[in-house]
């Protein structure tokens, strides 16, 4: 039984039943047959997608920083998002509210966990691994106060409600360090993590190796793990992968699975719904986006249909709906009315172009395998409707400054018109990605963006998930009108690994791949 089927069996709910019982029972009892796992060994994968900051000799070992965002090898957060999105204790054994008003959430730890340095991770570590991230990452500078209720308890005060906070604790940039100065925390790489770092080359590779007084008991198996950045050179790392270098390769092009589909030395793994694309739309003087119609008639042109069949083989990808939900998310809402050229030529006529208008140049970078296929289908859908824009390739090195720019309006200083990645979250931080002050935005503005916003505060503080989801289905209506950026489509991650290394699940968020239980038979 192929993995990719195994695992959609397991995800289908209430009626996996009905299909498990139809199936020839000596393929179940192979797909599922119970193996002893073996300690030792060295797992060296290669990954084509990694972290964007980019790092040098003195921040190399910073979770921020580190060669690729598989922060679990090293680190650990207070709660975890499983591979159904939703969230798990981690290093927390209890996270919880102080009252209805959800902006204080208490936090109490596991005890005993011990850092790689032997010493044991207190509410200490917490807070002043918070007072980093809090300065430092975006989804954190909600915290407003901490404060330690002792040895093993942190309080969490926000600046507002937050219904979906402990999966603010589980983000790649939430990752608990031992305490110190704000200067320094971070960068020895030590962690609570399964693995440590032995060394690391910038940017390229990272070697670790067990972490004999992980708090999980028994784990990690494998004695240690080498992971090298392989962006941008798929067909090396898949040769590497042929040729014995590497036992698995991580967020491949989907269009390279047919040649290890019915390969029996290895195994495909599938997370659907990892990540989408987002094109900003810059709203500042001058720049023709500042026009809702010329916004609706762009969305409305993009062949989304073909992007997913061309870029992605057909079934390998999903239609995005211009917001930074996954399709996987229970709370995403299809896009109404799909592809529709009439539509986009009226709106470009109401705008004042009935010939058409040419546009800034679309920059992009190969952050992905298919990413120069995703755009030139997206540059020549939209040219049918009379969009005419140049799209142009950028290197992934220092790509995120080039994309923001200073960014500072007031400056004259702008953004571009440019794609970023963005992977799968909970609704709440996704949604809140469209605010007007974050770039992804265009830095949209007006009475729809406040609607909008009054929307995303009643949620935060609505407990009931179907109470949010209705919260939730309103603000995605608005950004369907609104169009403040587009995303027309994502796809899935998928990861090639040799049939002896076992327990290597794939993750919708690469960054929450674990890695303690893998071992190699």
């Amino acid at each position: 039984m192929s993995k990719i089927l195994r695992r959609d069996i397991l995800r289908s709910g209430a009626g996996a039943g009905l299909l498990i019982a139809s199936l020839d029972s000596s393929l179940l009892s192979e797909a599922f047959a119970q193996e002893t796992p073996k300690r030792g060994g060295t797992l060296i994968y290669a990954q084509l997608s990694a972290n964007r900051r980019a790092a040098d000799a003195s921040n190399a070992r910073h979770p921020y920083y580190v060669v690729d965002s598989n922060t679990r090898l090293q680190w650990n957060c207070l709660t975890w998002v499983n591979e159904r999105l939703g969230w798990e204790l981690e290093l927390a054994s209890k996270v919880e509210p102080t009252d209805s008003k959800l902006n204080v959430w208490d936090v109490t730890l596991r005890e005993g966990v011990m850092f790689h340095n032997g010493a044991e991770m207190t509410s200490k570590d917490v807070a002043s691994s918070f007072e980093y991230h809090r300065l430092n990452a975006p989804f954190a500078r909600q915290i407003v106060k901490l404060e330690t209720l002792g040895k093993y308890v942190t309080r969490f005060t926000l600046d507002s409600g937050n219904a979906e906070f402990p999966y603010i604790l589980a983000e790649y940039n939430s990752v608990i360090m031992p305490a110190g100065p704000l200067e320094t925390i971070g960068f020895s790489g030590i962690g609570s993590g399964p693995f440590k770092i032995v060394s690391t080359d910038p940017n390229r590779s990272l070697i670790m190796e067990r972490h004999e007084g992980y708090w999980r008991k028994g784990f990690p198996y494998l004695d240690r793990v080498e992971l090298y950045n392989r962006e941008g050179q798929q067909e090396a790392a898949l040769n590497g992968l042929r040729a014995g270098q590497f036992d698995a390769v991580m967020s491949i092009d989907p269009r390279a699975l047919a040649q290890f589909q019915s390969d029996s030395a290895y195994d495909i793994e599938s997370a659907k719904g990892g990540y989408s694309f987002v094109v900003q739309l810059p709203k500042h003087p001058g720049s023709p986006f500042l026009d809702k119609r010329i916004r609706q008639a762009f969305a409305a042109a993009i062949d989304r249909e073909a992007i997913v069949r061309i870029a992605y083989g057909g079934k390998y990808g999903w239609v995005g709906n211009d917001s930074h939900l996954v399709v996987t998310d229970p709370n995403f809402v299809p896009r109404p009315g799909g592809r529709d050229l009439a539509k986009a030529k009226r709106l470009l006529t109401e705008a004042g172009y009935p010939n058409g208008i040419t546009l800034p140049t679309l920059y992009y970078s190969p952050q992905l395998p298919e990413v120069p296929r995703y755009f030139q289908v997206l540059q020549q859908s939209v040219k049918e409707a009379g969009f005419t824009m140049a799209i142009e390739e950028r290197p992934n090195d220092g790509y995120i400054q080039f994309r923001m720019g200073e960014n500072d309006i007031a400056k004259g200083k702008y953004h571009k018109f440019a794609m970023t990645a963005v992977g799968s979250r909970n609704a709440g931080i996704s949604l809140y990605r469209m605010r007007h002050d974050y770039v992804e935005s265009g830095h949209w503005s007006g009475p729809e963006h406040d609607r909008y916003m009054a929307l995303y505060a009643q949620a935060m503080v609505t407990r009931e998930a179907d109470k949010r989801k209705a919260l939730y289905t309103q603000m995605q209506a608005i950004l369907h009108e609104e169009v403040p950026a587009v995303l027309p489509a994502g796809g899935d991650n998928f990861m090639i690994r040799k049939k002896n290394i076992r327990n290597l699940t794939f993750h919708p968020q690469i960054w929450s791949v674990q890695f303690d239980k893998v071992w190699k038979a």
